[in-house]
């Protein structure tokens, strides 16, 4: 049931279809050689144009050029955001040593803040290396730059000093860091002890994380500066908010902790399966392995999860103490005795976790999901699901070209009419079409239907593409006679028709498909890959349709996305925006950093967070 084969790392990888399927978010990539071996190792803000670089046809350095023709295969790992991504790769370069990434030294890998002690005026600074000194250290940051941003910051702040003691000790008159505000100058007795003490507890409490009293302090002076017209000031305070934000970000990569466990995550979609396996050792992330098993009709993510884990860790992987699984198991009792026997100790399986674990769940089946939905886009499982397609409703040939429609409004409002396009190889994004449907009467769906239809083909007829094979209408026997009709109306030939309606309680898998010409409607089992095909050309449509519509709909309303959140009233938008300096910053944060502003529970905080991302 289970196979060791990973994410395009056999046979020909078809790069093409890879990138297609690749998701936006932050995360780290691993090019993979013939044999399995990963070459290098890197993380990006956005994957998709990172990994999209190296497979352009030209301006490659000698050594990229060197790498890619070695590349067999890409695995990537999604995380919440980039400092993570740097994170996570640092701990896989250490860990598999890639031949093309330069390795860093383990005194290099973190920079940490470090508040001496011992002295009447401690001092603030950068460090590398082992922690040997005495005083307080913060971190580890994700990078050099976030740690000076931070002390940057601090000093303006703060005003606590980060001058050599040599330096200190020897000063007869305030240096230029007192004459521009960022320091209290205590060399020359400027500023009394206890006054610098509390400076230190405010650092300090900064550094701790205790941040919302500075940030809301610097909230009221920005509004205060707006009113008085100050808008420099109002601006120069908004930014210093927005970059409070970012060195604040919480680093969970490398949380911190002893605990070595294992999480493992299961999905499955459209007949495929497909495992993640996350190694958290002494609290660091270690990386993932992604597996796709085959799956037996009608097995459910439970027992796929309870003979993964029974296969793998009863064969050559010894278990860890702790095992996290994103669904509980019936037998879990029986697993864990029999695991615990082949350890000698005891390992324990947890299915229902929370806090820090579940986060750590929530991560792997996100990566689960990823992974499968670009294997599923590949070109090997379009060619399977095409062939079937062309079986199930007799066509002479499988079609190289598809086109999907669907409507989105709301109660009549900013309807908007979208046309998704699909091809051997998976989605043709590129020649993705929207429709802002206008002059029919709100409601009537067979209208903005036709309009959009109309338009669609009006414009190839012209030649201003390519006409499709296949034309799939979100929609039952009325959409289809709107389809056809608009099609005669044109003279649009030798398109097949094919209408999907939803079942009776909008399942998937009881859809009812009616083609153009025949009486009978089509009903495929669930576990056609036919039906999958379908099933993800109409889905695909549909998100395009509701994107569309809801940017409308803002636009037109004059709202924000945050506006169109249940539960993030003026207030909370007023306090997210301020808290992280502007739309942009709240944004790019992610679900915890979402949570720590006040008033936003982490339940609300996924919900602001989905709003941005559901998209990716």
């Amino acid at each position: 049931m289970v196979s060791d084969d990973t994410l395009h790392s056999t046979g020909e990888f078809d790069s093409a279809a890879f990138l297609r399927s690749l998701t936006g978010r932050p995360g780290v990539y691993r090019m993979l050689g013939e044999k399995g071996e990963v070459l290098y190792v890197g993380k990006a803000r956005n994957l998709k144009r990172r990994v999209s670089s190296y497979f352009r046809k030209s301006g490659l350095p000698p050594k990229t050029r060197a790498l890619m023709a070695q590349v067999r295969g890409v695995e990537v790992t999604v995380t919440h955001t980039e400092g993570e991504a740097l994170l996570l790769e640092n701990n896989l370069i250490k860990e598999l040593h890639p031949r093309y990434n330069v390795l860093l030294r383990d005194d290099k890998s973190y920079p940490w803040i470090h508040l001496t002690a011992g002295e009447s005026f401690p001092r603030l600074a950068l460090h590398r290396g082992a922690r040997r000194e005495g005083g307080r250290y913060f971190g580890p940051y994700p990078s050099a730059g976030a740690a000076r941003e931070s002390l940057n910051l601090l000093q303006k702040l703060f005003r606590v000093r980060q001058c050599r003691d040599s330096f200190f000790r020897n000063r007869s008159r305030p240096c230029l860091q007192y004459q521009i505000g960022r320091c209290t100058a205590p060399c020359v007795g400027r500023v009394s002890e206890e006054a610098y003490a509390r400076d230190v507890e405010n650092t300090v409490r900064f550094l701790e994380g205790r941040s919302n009293e500075v940030i809301e302090n610097l909230a009221r002076r920005m509004e205060e500066a707006a009113e008085r017209l100050e808008y420099e000031e109002a601006a120069r305070l908004r930014d210093q908010i927005a970059a409070l934000s970012r060195v604040q970000e919480r680093q969970y990569v490398a949380g911190g902790g002893s605990h070595d466990l294992d999480v493992v995550a299961a999905v499955i979609e459209r007949g495929a399966a497909c495992v993640q396996v996350f190694f958290i050792r002494a609290g660091h992330n270690l990386g993932n392995k992604v597996f796709h098993p085959s799956l037996p009709p009608e097995t459910s993510v439970a027992e796929l999860l309870a003979e993964f884990v029974s296969r793998y860790y009863g064969g050559d992987h010894a278990p860890p103490p702790e095992i996290l699984l994103s669904e509980p198991l019936e037998e879990r009792e029986l697993l864990e005795r029999a695991l615990s026997e082949r350890a000698g100790r005891k390992v324990i399986l947890k299915g229902q976790v929370r806090g820090e674990r579940a986060r750590w769940v929530k991560l792997a089946v996100q990566n689960a999901r990823h992974a499968l939905r670009a294997r599923l886009a590949s070109r090997d499982g379009m060619d399977r699901r095409l062939e079937a397609l062309r079986d199930a409703l007799g066509l002479p040939q499988a079609p190289s070209r598809m086109e999907c429609f669907d409507i989105s409004h709301t109660m009549g409002e900013a309807t908007v009419a979208s046309c998704v396009v699909f091809g051997a190889e998976g989605p043709l994004k590129s020649d993705y079409r929207r429709f802002n449907i206008e002059g029919v009467t709100p409601g009537d769906d067979y209208g903005a239907m036709r309009q959009a239809l109309s338009r669609r083909y009006t414009r190839l007829k012209k030649g201003e593409g390519v006409i499709p094979d296949l034309l799939v209408i979100d929609g039952g026997k009325g959409q289809l006679a709107v389809a056809a009709q608009v099609l005669e109306e044109l003279q649009v030939e030798e398109v097949t028709l094919l209408g999907v309606a939803k079942g009776p309680e909008r399942r998937p898998g009881e859809e009812t498909l009616f083609l153009s010409g025949s009486e009978h409607p089509i009903i495929l089992p669930g576990d056609s890959p036919a039906l999958h095909l379908i099933q993800q050309i109409r889905d695909e449509a549909h998100r395009f349709a509701i994107t569309g519509h809801r940017q409308r709909r803002a636009r037109t309303r004059g709202t924000s996305v945050l506006e169109r959140i249940p539960g993030v009233g003026p207030k909370r938008r007023r306090l997210l925006l301020t808290h992280f300096g502007g739309l942009k910053e709240v944004a790019r944060a992610g679900v915890e950093d979402l949570a720590r502003v006040p008033g936003i529970d982490r339940q609300l905080a996924q919900k602001v967070y989905d709003a941005f991302h559901s998209g990716e």
